[in-house]
């Protein structure tokens, strides 16, 4: 039998190898996405998954055509950035908050973008996954504007993500 401190100790443990597979998620979801590996993105998700940002796609059919289309719509490049990730675990769920940061080619102009992830995530199978991925833009436009003139510039964001 365990004492008490054994099990704080593993609890302990336990969370700490949550958080970290969390981080080690949120940092595969930049890479899969940034070389446009759809697949590999794919398998982040949980199986009724969504994005929640540009556009709404439910599900990975559905996500994966989202993300392989947005060349379509005038993003050929982007390098997304993730910083000041909170997270909080709850068992097998967890929501996770970070900050946004993507320079990125948009109708071939440098362009940037910024806004706020807020996450939530389920763990299937010991493997942490999205059920939700959503993302707010504070702004997007060319990066010769600068960001003032594209602060909470959704339509400027949904433009190059959703074609008609």
């Amino acid at each position: 039998m365990t004492s008490g401190s054994d099990q704080d100790l593993a609890a302990r443990l336990t969370r700490l190898e949550d958080l970290e597979a969390i981080r080690v998620l949120d940092a595969r979801y930049c890479r899969h996405l940034d070389d446009g590996d759809w697949d590999a993105l794919m398998t982040l998700f949980t199986e009724d998954g969504e994005f929640d940002g540009l556009s709404n796609p439910r599900g990975k059919d559905a996500m994966r055509e989202f993300f392989a289309g947005l060349a379509d719509g005038g993003l050929t490049s982007f390098w997304h950035f993730i910083t000041n990730l909170e997270i909080e675990v709850d068992g097998n769920d967890a929501v996770a908050r970070s900050f946004l940061w993507q320079p990125c080619v948009l109708d071939g102009a440098a362009s940037i973008a910024a806004g706020r992830y807020t996450d939530t995530l389920v763990k299937q199978d010991g493997q942490w996954l999205y059920r939700v991925k959503r993302v707010r833009f504070h702004f997007f436009g060319p990066l010769a504007d600068g960001w003032d003139e594209n602060r909470f510039a959704l339509d400027t964001a949904r433009a190059a993500a959703v074609h008609p």
